[in-house]
């Protein structure tokens, strides 16, 4: 079953002496939050963060050529697109672009912490999103 909630800012909580990491869910419906318990495994669907257009260095990890041996303003471009053989661009060619702002699953979150009274759920580890954004939230044992 599906359950909406909203990111909150990512902390910590402290549980049998260690600090862990958590991110905190605030439901939209608190009666939802009943069929949650802790060490339940959960799947969080959600939008990343947009990071709007991006060079091949950071949306695609390319090292960029090298500063010296006549390169001027050449140190971040891609290199070669491709041969002249075909005499165009082929699909799939890594390129500059827009990048983020994408559907991402993050599977086998366990619940860390669930604080009824303020309808917060807390999960262990990092979920896609602005703080802010809306998530779904899936109880793996339902799958």
């Amino acid at each position: 079953m599906k359950t909406l909630a909203k990111k909150m800012k990512m902390t910590q909580i402290w549980k049998d002496d260690d600090i862990v990491p958590v991110s905190p869910l605030r439901f939209f419906d608190s009666s939802q939050l009943e069929q949650f318990k802790e060490g339940d495994l959960v799947k969080v669907i959600g939008i990343t963060k947009g990071k709007g257009f991006e060079g091949v260095v950071k949306r695609h990890g390319f090292h960029g050529g090298p500063k010296t041996h006549g390169q001027k303003n050449r140190l971040r471009a891609p290199g070669s697109i491709g041969s002249t053989a075909p005499q165009r661009v082929l699909p799939g060619r890594k390129m500059a672009g827009r990048m983020g702002g994408n559907r991402q699953s993050v599977f086998r979150l366990e619940v860390a912490n669930i604080n009824k009274e303020e309808g917060i759920l807390m999960v262990k580890g990092s979920v896609p999103g602005n703080i802010g954004n809306k998530l779904e939230i899936i109880k793996i044992n339902d799958l």
